[in-house]
């Protein structure tokens, strides 16, 4: 059974409002009218949970902002209204890159939509190579703040990969995290796992459409070394699980 939209905007709601200091009285919604032009240059309905995204931040993202991304409604209604961005049934831009050096814009890829959301792909402005980042914007935004406000506040993190020998090998993952502890904030697709628990968590992702169906790297962070080491530890006792730690941050002595 699939969650229905009011299910996924409750579940990202309570994740972000548990974690992000301040949300409610700094993120700023978009207007109707705003959310109806952006429907209009679509050119098709809106998918449910980029419509919950503007109504909540389509003016401001708050504590949320990315340093160089305008996800605001007016900035992708202006970039369309100047002809920098051009109609298109399969691409809908999302978020302007203001950074000289990425020059790439977000876009939802519309062939690829699921999950009541769609694709996330970078491109040039005008056309060019895709260059897929999430599955969901759902996904970028909720694996985003985990990222930020749990697993980079912690004193000790660590990167590195997760491999799995058949086909199933995210459940296995989610049973070993389940039993140290740790709940899914979210419901994700193949491409991303959320673990959070009190005293520690971890975000796993892989680049959607990439063929390693059977891999994701992971940031896990918490109280210190030792206790990262017993999570990684338990997670390769499971047979069908490979673990790979690439860096620590800080450094180990």
């Amino acid at each position: 059974m699939t969650e229905s939209g009011t299910e996924v905007e409750l579940g990202i709601d309570n994740l972000l409002f548990r974690i992000v200091p301040g949300l409610a009285e700094q993120w700023q919604g978009s207007t109707p009218d705003e959310i109806a032009q952006i429907e209009r240059i679509a050119d098709r309905p809106l998918p449910s949970f980029y419509r919950w995204f503007l109504s909540r931040m389509g003016r401001s993202m708050g504590p949320l902002t990315y340093p160089s991304l305008d996800f605001s409604a007016q900035r992708v209604i202006t970039c369309y209204a100047d002809g920098l961005v051009a109609p298109n049934p399969r691409f809908l831009l999302i978020a302007y890159e203001s950074d000289e050096m990425m020059s790439q814009h977000l876009f939802y890829d519309f062939s690829a939509s699921t999950r009541e959301d769609a694709l996330i792909t970078r491109r040039d402005a005008e056309d060019g190579e895709l260059f897929d980042i999430f599955e969901t914007l759902r996904e970028m935004l909720a694996r985003g703040a985990l990222f930020r406000f749990r697993v980079r506040k912690m004193p000790q993190q660590c990167e590195g990969a997760v491999k799995g020998s058949n086909p199933d090998f995210l459940s296995r993952l989610d049973s070993v995290m389940s039993s140290l502890g740790f709940t899914k904030p979210i419901s994700t697709g193949r491409r991303c796992r959320l673990y959070d628990r009190p005293d520690a968590a971890m975000v796993c992702d892989g680049l959607p459409r990439s063929g390693l169906d059977n891999r994701l790297n992971f940031t896990l962070g918490g109280g210190n070394a030792g206790m990262l080491r017993k999570i990684l530890g338990e997670i390769a006792t499971e047979s069908s699980l490979e673990v790979k730690v690439f860096t620590w941050t800080p450094a180990l002595q």
